[in-house]
């Protein structure tokens, strides 16, 4: 890629030497290269590839740049890269451009794909219907497999994947599925109806694509049929399409665990700096807010401190070691409902589960914290006893309400992922005080 990368720095454009090099290179490769280039530059060098070349570098373009060399590009240019490129990768393109973008290049294609785009965007975001594309290669039960090779032949170019081929109905019922494998081993005159899996794995246009995800994995798909209520074959989804789903799905999650809302879909160095922080600031007033919760506690115990200042020193080893303790089981659970392998009615076992890692965790810990304060305070065993016990009944605590929350609000229909760390710490927080201070109370007599 470094070749074509300083190909691209050279004023004037060399045409003959990009038009050598970009056959031999991946599509990925051509569009990384065309991404780091000047604007200018990169659509002299676009222009160099064939339609068919075009199209596919384009589906690996970043949508900024997508939408640069469409603005750059004159309407016959578009028309010709937006004919041949996947339904799919076009509706995708619709969505990330501005609405006066998306309706020119609408324009520019046939009345036909226009329609069947509009359609695809009709689906409710982040559904099975807004992901699939309806390039597959269907077969009919009364097809030969002569009959079928022949139709993949003729049609299977233009589709997203031949590998895997679907059989349907006179109604465009799904029946059945067929893949090349098997048809390349049968023989010619072999029926499809005698050839085809009826037990195909499928995904409602409606369905949430989190749990097609899910269903992918379990299943060990490479592609995925989509129907309609009425169990006609509509689309399908191949694993590229979900590959960007998860990337999608975990970069939400992680951002909402890290207490940051109203996400942007531009990379990270695209987004300003006031929409960096507005897209953070909320949840850190919240958390400011809360912590003055944590203030009033530690002023109902002033007594407790005027007495035993020496309490304040292990203030911040309590709360951060509940916090982190918390914010372990929150992940962990979140991962297994993503995952699948805990549901709802799981939340019981899941609390014994983490209450027993706490009480192991908790003894080893309060053991060498016992030890080390022990050591460092005057061989003072009533305090090492209390903050070792303290830390021990915040970290069973902590686990138990960060393995409970994610799972109540999946009950509820909240996401889970926001139920993680900025929450778990606020009340972890505060729960740890009270215990420490309960139980110095009543060790120290205060």
């Amino acid at each position: 890629m470094n070749n074509i990368l300083e190909l691209l720095k050279i004023r004037p454009l060399d045409e003959n030497a990009l038009s050598e090099l970009f056959p031999q290179m991946n599509v990925a490769d051509i569009a990384e290269a065309l991404d780091q280039a000047e604007d200018d530059m990169s659509i002299a060098a676009f222009r160099l590839l064939d339609e068919e070349l075009a199209a596919d570098v384009f589906s690996y373009i970043s949508p900024e740049k997508q939408q640069m060399l469409v603005e750059g590009l004159n309407d016959a240019e578009v028309e010709g890269i937006m004919s041949e490129l996947p339904i799919d990768d076009m509706v995708d393109f619709i969505e990330d451009v501005p609405e006066d973008v998306g309706k020119y290049v609408l324009d520019q294609v046939s009345s036909e794909r226009s329609t069947l785009v509009d359609h695809l965007l009709n689906y409710p975001e982040d559904s099975a219907g807004s992901v699939m594309t309806t390039e597959v290669v269907e077969l009919s039960a009364k097809m030969t497999v002569k009959d079928a090779l022949q139709t993949i032949r003729t049609s299977g170019v233009d589709k997203e994947t031949i590998y895997t081929c679907y059989v349907i109905d006179e109604d465009r019922k799904l029946i059945g599925a067929v893949t090349a494998d098997t048809l390349v081993r049968a023989g010619l005159n072999q029926p499809i109806k005698d050839l085809m899996d009826t037990n195909v794995i499928s995904a409602n246009a409606t369905d949430d694509q989190e749990e097609m995800t899910n269903q992918f994995r379990k299943y060990d798909l490479i592609a995925m049929p989509v129907v309609n209520r009425g169990g006609q074959l509509v689309g399908i989804v191949t694993v590229d399409d979900i590959l960007r789903v998860i990337a999608e799905e975990t970069t939400e999650d992680v951002e909402k665990m890290a207490g940051i809302i109203n996400l942007s879909d531009e990379p990270y160095m695209r987004t300003g700096v006031l929409r960096h922080a507005r897209n953070r600031i909320a949840w850190l007033l919240i958390l400011m807010l809360t912590a003055a919760i944590t203030g009033a506690i530690i002023s109902t115990f002033e007594d407790s401190l005027a007495v035993l200042p020496v309490l304040v020193a292990f203030i911040p080893m309590l709360m951060g070691a509940g916090g982190n303790a918390g914010a372990q089981s929150t992940t962990v659970v979140i991962r297994g409902m993503a995952l699948g392998e805990i549901v709802i009615k799981d939340v019981m076992r899941v609390v014994w589960r983490e209450t027993r890692i706490a009480l192991v965790c908790g003894v080893v810990l309060g053991i060498a914290n016992y030890a080390r304060i022990w050591l460092m305070h005057d061989r003072n065993a009533t305090l090492a006893l209390v903050v070792s016990l303290s830390l021990g009944i915040t970290l069973v605590v902590a686990k138990s309400i960060g393995c409970t929350l994610p799972i109540l609000a999946k009950k509820v229909n909240i996401d889970p992922a926001t139920m993680a760390a900025p929450i778990i710490t606020t009340i972890v927080d505060c729960t740890a005080l009270i215990v420490f201070f309960s139980i110095a109370r009543i060790a120290f007599n205060i």
